[in-house]
């Protein structure tokens, strides 16, 4: 199993990213949200130059955050830095197309979009389009097509590995993808491994490149950790405060649903839409100015993955995170042993700041990955 860190990119994550390679850490994601966290590739150079040997992935990169020689050419650089270090995560959009008012990408413009991307990151040319215009692209100040390295990294492969929750999706991890990335829910890998593979089959796509084998690749999945200390519950203030934002979420996800432009997401719960949507309006109504209702969903995702908004801890349920990997060091070992057991190779642990990235890399650490690194 290998572990990794998943952050909301906050520039100095360097420092916790160092402190995470040296407690055994394998892999560090960073999140891809433009209005909400820092710049998600200067935040992964920063720890690339501060590492030595940790993977660094985006989790997710979102395609109309940047064309794709922009996603290209910011892939290869840092694969300079950390040659053969670098992972691009890659999804159709949550925040970072929400917090625009915008639902996620079309599966149709995400497929060519992660397509050329592979293209250009194997020095293959593109017919890139702009409105009307297709022209030819390639990384033209490369080893493989000029015979020059100062600028980018393509010779050390960057996998990309596509995120997927539902079955579209899972059918495009099986035909493009040099891997799988997807959430905690406990269901989405068992039920999504045949279609993953089956899709793979079909189009002759081997994993074995990547941590794989043959037609079952290599999966990540994100949820969150808390390891529970000496008289805490799952309840307790310490344990909300590190996984509370990163379970509402969820809830938010629920409330686009029903209520704003993230209408395709796929999470729906009428009931908590509801309760939600009375907590939202009520927020935006104590604001000075209080918030239109237009903008209702830039209140919405305020504090998401990072911090809960006065008032959400309600909707923290000690049954959603019974769904991470919270609990006693024993506790979590046998979910890992779980996870291992239907085919995860890397659980990226989401933290929220960090002060909590340094509490879970620490008791993490000393009673998860040492542990089951010398059993």
């Amino acid at each position: 199993m290998d572990y990794g860190i998943a952050i909301p990119s906050y520039i100095n994550a360097w420092k916790d990213v160092q402190a995470a390679e040296k407690a055994g850490f394998t892999h560090a994601w960073f999140f891809d949200s433009q209005l909400i966290y820092s710049d998600v590739w200067a935040t992964m150079a920063l720890a690339a130059e501060n590492t030595e040997k940790i993977k660094l992935g985006t989790l997710v990169a979102i395609p109309s955050n940047r064309i794709v020689p922009v996603t290209a050419a910011a892939a290869a650089t840092i694969n300079k830095l950390a040659p053969g270090r670098v992972i691009v995560g890659i999804g159709t959009g949550y925040t970072g197309r929400n917090t625009m008012g915008l639902p996620a990408l079309k599966m149709k413009e995400f497929t060519t979009y992660v397509s050329q991307l592979k293209d250009l990151l194997a020095g293959k040319d593109v017919l890139f389009k702009e409105g009307d215009r297709e022209r030819w692209i390639r990384l033209i100040h490369s080893k493989e097509n000029s015979g020059r390295d100062d600028f980018f990294n393509i010779e050390d492969p960057i996998p990309v590995m596509v995120a997927a929750n539902g079955p579209k999706g899972q059918q495009l991890v099986g035909e493009i993808s040099d891997g799988w990335i997807t959430t905690g829910r406990s269901l989405n890998v068992p039920e999504g491994m045949p279609t993953v593979m089956e899709s793979a089959k079909r189009s002759g796509n081997s994993f074995d490149r990547f941590g794989g084998t043959d037609t079952k690749p290599y999966v990540t999945v994100l949820t969150s950790s808390c390891v529970l200390r000496e008289g805490e519950t799952v309840s307790s203030e310490r344990v909300i405060r590190n996984i509370g934002p990163t379970l509402v979420p969820g809830v938010h996800a629920m409330w686009e649903s029903s209520f704003g432009p993230g209408s395709n997401l796929g999470m729906s719960n009428s009931d908590i839409a509801e309760g939600y949507d009375k907590y939202i309006t009520e927020y935006g109504d104590k604001k000075t100015p209080s918030t239109p209702s237009d903008r209702r969903y830039l209140d919405v995702h305020e504090g998401h993955y990072a911090y809960l908004k006065e008032g959400e801890e309600t909707f923290v349920s000690s049954d959603l995170i019974a769904r991470t990997l919270t609990g006693t060091g024993r506790e979590i070992n046998e979910k890992l042993d779980h996870l291992e057991s239907i085919g995860v190779n890397n659980v990226a642990l989401s933290v929220v700041d960090s002060r909590s990235a340094q509490e879970l890399i620490k008791d993490f650490g000393e009673k998860v990955i040492l542990e089951r690194r010398t059993s």
